[in-house]
């Protein structure tokens, strides 16, 4: 990099950088999941109100268990048309298009005059669910570092329980109105709330690995600055990550990797399917009985009318505590543990409530009450948050979006078949209902015992090694030239670069007898502890490996060293002055300048910025210096 260049004259990117805009940017994106968790729950407190009832004549099971599920087919559609869309226009911007589509919905619905209208409204709120719930995930996982992925992963989901529990209230409160307000001001709601997300995407970024898989490699480095390096683009950390994720896509594209569905299959078949199931087993064990119909599951434990609004409310405080812990064991635990002991308890507490119903003693109502509480406390510490988690981790980067879009689509359609055929159930089997997804439950802690694997702590790049899924010409398991070995070293250390399932691609031993990885430079610079153990060997058993840099000349010689380069200041310069010129700009500086305020009078010293202009240099012993300093990173 030329030092003569004034990186001073950059502009800065604002004062929202660093952990206040990765957490600000999550909750926001947030309201996504709000918006489908409210919609979700909204209906199950209107469908048994006098004035609903009176508005539509008295509708049928077979019509209400229609208007409910039409929902998923909406969503059905849209998420699987959103896996190429997302790819084209961006995550940031697919979200945007989907908040619209929901005020559009919403407002159908609001002003619906009869049930024909209100089943239009809601495939139309259908379409937007599905757009949100199939990005909003990705969105997060593409932003999020490993430590605390499955940390922000499950805030989201968080915000999805805290959208049904405030629906459920709104029914609660407008059932006191003696009007058509009871039922219209809880629809009118969700507009509002969409709105305000429509007009958060200018304000929000558009994520680093959509950026850099589109070649926007400016923007791509600035926007990894401004989420870990409080927004110096000379950090190591931005430009390591700018590596690690350049290297994911250059690698993608010299294996010519398809894009259609059927190629995505055949290849990471292991992969879609569970992401697929994770979906699948969340519907069908059972919790859409208790959010779509709860008032009538208390109905028919002998709670009615508004009783039953009320209990479903204390029911949803509990359900939104419950997926508050899972913020601070996801990433302790793993995701395996927790999908197991939720699992487990939720099929005891379904079988408890089908027997309870059976025997039908006074006291069956209040045991109800508290099974299904327990049910809902397991399902929004487990199989709530974990199946939107996984989908988004475990898929590469090329068919992230696409794949996530399956999964979603599986998703709405076991949503669909649950919400079209409890009512029906309800009123046939009764109590055996409950048998049918109790069963589920124990189908489900099988499943993820014998064929999920734990991913906690990996990055997005690194999930290659779980699955061991690339192509036998680049795989880090099976390519010598990846695994940095040359063939002198493959006779000096025969067992190395040969790989096998989970990280170990080959190793040798150092002077206290533990192993040393040879791995690729975006592993290296994920894990820079094994970095400078494999650096200090490679230079003690081969003279001519020097450097951090003479090894990534030794990687693959189909990808260039500064093909993983950071763009130059020029070219970041401007891009930040056709930015700040931009609309968006003008928005999300002025969203800063506001938010600024309110930092500054809570916590002045939180967001200031570093003023630091040292440069990045390429010199090799200066990358080895900083790969050892940074070893706490990850």
């Amino acid at each position: 990099m030329d030092s003569n260049i004034d990186d001073t004259a950059i502009p800065p990117s604002g004062y929202l950088v660093g952990k206040p805009l990765l957490y600000f940017t999550s909750v926001f994106v947030s309201l996504g999941v709000f918006l489908f968790g409210y919609d979700q729950g909204v209906m199950s407190g209107i469908i048994t109100g006098p004035y609903f009832k009176y508005y539509f004549n008295d509708p049928s099971s077979t019509t209400i268990g229609t208007m409910v599920a039409i929902l998923e087919i909406g969503a059905l559609i849209s998420s699987l048309l959103v896996g190429r869309m997302g790819d084209i226009i961006g995550r940031r911007r697919t979200i945007r298009y989907g908040a619209f589509i929901f005020v559009v919905g919403g407002s159908i619905q609001t002003f619906a005059t009869d049930m024909h209208h209100l089943i239009l409204g809601r495939i139309v709120s259908g379409v937007a669910v599905g757009l949100l719930s199939a990005t909003v995930p990705v969105y997060q996982s593409e932003i999020s570092q490993p430590h605390n992925r499955g940390q922000l992963s499950c805030v989201q989901f968080t915000g999805n329980i805290f959208g049904y529990a405030t629906s459920v209230w709104t029914d609660y409160g407008c059932s006191f109105f003696e009007s058509n307000l009871s039922w219209r001001f809880p629809l009118f709601v969700q507009c509002v709330i969409g709105l305000l997300l429509f007009l958060g995407t200018f304000v929000i970024v558009e994520t680093p690995r959509w950026l850099l898989n589109n070649d926007h490699d400016a923007e791509g480095i600035v926007v990894l600055a401004d989420l870990y390096s409080n927004g110096d683009v000379h950090d190591i950390r931005a430009r390591n990550e700018f590596r690690n994720i350049k290297e994911d896509v250059l690698m993608s594209r010299l294996e010519d990797t398809g894009t259609s569905y059927s190629y995505m299959w055949k290849r990471y078949k292991t992969r879609i399917l569970i992401a697929m199931s994770s979906q699948m087993f969340a519907q069908f064990n059972g919790i859409n009985v208790i959010s779509y119909y709860a008032p009538l599951v208390f109905e028919q434990a002998g709670w009615f009318g508004r009783d039953a609004i009320l209990m479903t409310g204390i029911n949803s405080i509990i359900y939104f505590l419950s997926s508050i812990p899972p913020w601070y064991l996801v990433d302790r635990w793993g995701r395996k543990p927790i999908l197991i002991i939720g699992g487990i308890i939720m099929a005891i507490s379904l079988f408890s409530i089908s027997f309870v119903l059976f025997i039908n003693v006074p006291k069956t109502p209040v045991y109800v009450v508290i099974l299904v509480i327990i049910y809902n406390a397991l399902f929004g510490f487990s199989w709530g948050p974990i199946p939107w988690l996984l989908p988004p981790e475990i898929l590469p980067l090329s068919i992230r979006s696409k794949g996530a879009s399956l999964s979603t689509a599986t998703n709405w359609f076991c949503n669909f078949l649950v919400g079209e055929l409890t009512p029906v159930l309800q009123e046939t089997i009764k109590w055996r209902l409950y048998l049918i997804h109790g069963t589920s439950c124990v189908l489900s802690f099988l499943v993820v015992h014998y064929i999920y694997p734990e991913t906690k702590g990996l990055t997005l790049e690194d999930m290659d090694s779980v699955f061991d899924d690339r192509s036998s010409t680049f795989s880090f398991q099976s390519s010598n030239s990846v695994t940095g070995l040359n063939q002198q070293q493959q006779q000096q250390h025969p067992g190395a670069g040969t790989g096998g399932f989970g990280t170990n691609y080959g190793s040798i031993t150092n002077e206290d007898g533990l192993p040393v990885q040879y791995q690729s430079p975006a592993v290296l610079a994920r894990h820079p502890i094994v970095a400078a153990q494999q650096l200090q060997n490679l230079k003690s058993s081969t003279p001519s490996l020097r450097s951090t840099s003479n090894y990534m000349n030794n990687v693959s010689p189909l990808i260039q060293p500064h093909e993983l380069e950071p763009p130059n200041i020029e070219e970041i310069r401007a891009y930040k002055l056709s930015d700040n010129n931009s609309i968006k700009g003008n928005i999300r500086r002025s969203s800063e300048n506001i938010g600024s305020m309110f930092h500054k009078v809570f916590n002045n010293n939180s967001l200031k910025r570093s003023d630091s202009t040292s440069e990045f240099t390429n010199d090799s012993e200066d990358e080895e210096a900083n790969l050892t300093s940074n070893s706490g990173r990850h």
